[in-house]
């Protein structure tokens, strides 16, 4: 007999004993009653972990910048060094680039330099009247 068809054979019935087993002579109820004992005495330990800040010494941080400015400083002389322009001005005839701010201003898209419109001849416009106006 091959395992295949043994295996066929055997399944079954080790099913149907263990059914037998558990249902008929009361194993399941006791194996719910040792679950339930063992779960109402269980004790749950919670581990704490305090997180301390380490606070760094303001004398620290002020050197750290120093030195970071100091290599920023000498990076920009570097590059400064490296043009090839000399006295030229790489930036004639360029635009400032207007910043993207709020889209729904009514002054969305205009660069904060602008003069805007004149309006100092509507003062002239009703001849001083503006108070009979009102």
């Amino acid at each position: 007999m091959k395992k295949n068809e043994l295996k066929k054979v055997l399944k079954p019935l080790i099913k149907e004993c263990i059914k037998e087993c558990i249902f008929e002579e009361g194993v399941l109820s006791g194996i719910i009653t040792e679950v339930a004992k063992g779960l109402g005495t269980q004790r749950i330990v919670a581990e704490t972990m305090v997180a301390t800040k380490n606070i760094p010494d303001p004398k620290e941080l002020q050197k750290k910048a120093d030195a970071l400015e100091k290599q920023r400083q000498e990076k920009i002389k570097k590059l400064n060094e490296s043009m090839p322009f000399g006295d030229t001005n790489v930036f004639e005839g360029t635009q400032e680039i207007i910043p993207e701010g709020n889209q729904h201003s009514p002054l969305a898209g205009m660069p904060p330099t602008d003069a805007g419109v004149d309006i100092t001849g509507i003062v002239n416009l009703a001849n001083g009247k503006w108070k009979h106006l009102i």
